[in-house]
């Protein structure tokens, strides 16, 4: 059986954002993640957290998986404060990695080696305003043809880091001008069928 951690990265501002998506996203994970016999455990940031037992959390899973809004091009404050007391700790205690790869011996081993979360996978889920067409397209202004995941590198490469296998991210787009919720639900659902 497979253990599946779900981090809703979500914060809340009034008369903004009240992480209804979010949550509605979280639970469709965690509900496809069920039907598929994982086991599920779940952090939600913003109601708070136990350092240590995150660590533990992280250590347990299998899969983790953040669903986030994108608020400025990154993820919420709270959640880099929670990446930052997580792999800390996890470095501290040296079980989520040992160091960063290199020695002074082996000059070959290259830096972002020195993880311990081999075997372990990582995906990010996201909730954007901006449109689909803002992405990979090198006529869009902002972006200039990059993807999501090449936006979200400072994201995931904690976890390449630590040594986990990076997936593809998954994203909602125009959620604020044109969202189409049933849609990025089921668009959600055939995104998860390769996770496990």
């Amino acid at each position: 059986m497979k253990k599946v951690l779900i981090i809703n990265a979500h914060q809340f501002y009034e008369g903004f954002a009240k992480g209804e998506l979010n949550k509605t996203m979280a639970d469709v994970i965690k509900e496809e993640m069920e039907a598929k016999d994982c086991e599920v455990n779940l952090t939600y940031i913003e109601k708070g957290y136990d350092i240590n037992e995150e660590v533990e959390k992280h250590l347990w899973a299998d899969i983790i998986i953040t669903q986030s809004p994108v608020y400025w091009f990154g993820t919420p404050w709270i959640y880099k404060k929670y990446v930052d007391e997580v792999f800390t700790t996890g470095l501290v205690q040296q079980n989520l990695l040992v160091d960063d790869g290199r020695t002074r011996n082996d000059p070959s081993r290259q830096y972002g080696t020195g993880g311990k979360m081999q075997g372990k996978k990582y995906m990010l889920s996201l909730t954007w305003n901006a449109a689909r067409e803002a992405f990979e397209n090198n006529d869009q202004f902002l972006f200039e043809g990059k993807s999501v995941d090449d936006v979200f590198i400072g994201n995931t490469a904690n976890y390449k880091f630590c040594g986990a296998e990076i997936l593809p991210s998954f994203s909602c787009y125009d959620v604020m001008k044109a969202p189409d919720v049933e849609n990025d639900i089921e668009r959600l659902k055939q995104h998860l069928i390769n996770v496990c």
